[in-house]
């Protein structure tokens, strides 16, 4: 299974992105997806997830109700819709796919794509 993360950039504060993970490969069906960021000089932490199936969502509590994420399991593509973007939300963005285990942990996911970087200006 492979991932790729598209649509990072630099935006100013208040602004919006979009970023898209595209999975592929002969057979994919995780349990869950989830994105992930990592600042210069910080721990990598949990942003949003979603369950495959039944679409449950979770986030962490700094981007609630500014960031949705959303997938399309036949196109095997997960969404994160960032809006009211902050300086603080800077950071290279990582999405995964894990089958089992806590979704708000890294050590549950087991594909990981290469991160987009997101630049929010002040």
């Amino acid at each position: 299974v492979q991932l790729q993360a598209f649509g990072g950039g630099l935006v100013q504060a208040g602004g919006s992105l979009r970023l898209s993970c595209v999975a592929s490969g002969r057979t994919f069906s995780p349990d869950f997806m989830g994105w992930f960021r990592q600042a210069a000089g910080k721990e990598r932490e949990f942003v949003a997830a979603i369950t495959w199936g039944g679409g449950w969502t979770y986030y962490r509590d700094s981007v609630k109700g500014r960031f949705t994420i959303s997938r399309d399991n036949a196109k095997n593509i997960v969404y994160l819709e960032m809006a009211s973007l902050n300086p603080e939300d800077t950071a290279v963005y990582y999405c995964a796919a894990g089958r089992s285990g806590n979704l708000f942990s890294q050590r549950s996911y087991d594909y990981w794509g290469h991160g987009t970087h997101v630049t929010v200006s002040s």
